[in-house]
């Protein structure tokens, strides 16, 4: 028997191609997406992209829309960007980039329909509160590069983060009108981004929490947010 029959197959090794960038090779500021892409249409930022499946599935839902995915960890980018270019999503890119230097990198004149941000690190132990995504300074900062009426979109599995969410929204004032969450698209029952993670922790048995918040020009930061079994009307 030749040696060839007990040899392991190599794993095929994820290529981005043209659906990831890197951050190192972007240039310098500003960064324009806009350019990124062969048709104009509105754009959507998912922050957190993991290996890729809300911008896979909600690009077949919505294809219309131009999507950029940031994803700091190297190999769930080369994942993500390697699924995308599979599918020939011609409207995803996916940036091998934190969120704050995507974001202090930007072209001043871009402004995204809609921001999702689903299950970012919850930095459970209390020390570490002060690293979580979603406070005051970084709202204040997603405001500025969302069309009137955008919306930003929250899901976590941690009931005390999406506390954190909400008062951190509510200490914007005339920014934010906080909104029942809806899923993006219809969705398996029980889902609310349709992430890997998320299909992941429901078999844990652990419960999401969500809320859009609305991008205002001004008034009072008001209304309801919905936790799991209640999708606020």
């Amino acid at each position: 028997m030749s040696g060839d029959a007990h040899t392991t197959p190599r794993r095929r090794v994820p290529e981005a191609g043209d659906w990831g960038k890197e951050a190192g090779d972007l240039g310098p500021a500003p960064w324009d997406p806009r350019a990124w892409f062969a048709e104009a249409g509105p754009l959507e930022l998912e922050i957190g992209s993991g290996k890729g499946t809300f911008l896979v599935e909600q690009a077949a839902h919505d294809p219309g829309v131009n999507r950029v995915g940031l994803e700091p960890a190297r190999a769930y980018w080369r994942h993500a960007a390697d699924r995308c270019r599979r599918h020939g999503l011609k409207r995803v890119r996916v940036v091998h980039a934190a969120a704050e230097t995507f974001l202090e990198r930007l072209a001043p004149s871009v402004r995204f329909r809609g921001v999702h941000v689903y299950y970012p690190d919850p930095w459970p132990k209390k020390r570490h509160h002060k690293r979580r995504l979603i406070a005051r300074p970084f709202l204040e900062r997603l405001h500025a590069v969302l069309e009137p009426a955008g919306e930003l979109r929250l899901v976590t599995d941690y009931s005390g983060y999406f506390e954190q969410m909400l008062e951190a929204a509510a200490g914007c004032p005339g920014l934010w009108r906080i909104e029942p969450y809806v899923p993006p698209r219809p969705l398996p029952a029980g889902e609310w981004a349709g992430t890997n993670y998320e299909r992941k922790f429901r078999a844990a048995g652990r419960r999401p929490h969500g809320a859009i918040l609305r991008a205002i020009d001004g008034g009072p930061v008001s209304g309801r947010a919905g936790s799991l079994g209640y999708i606020a009307g």
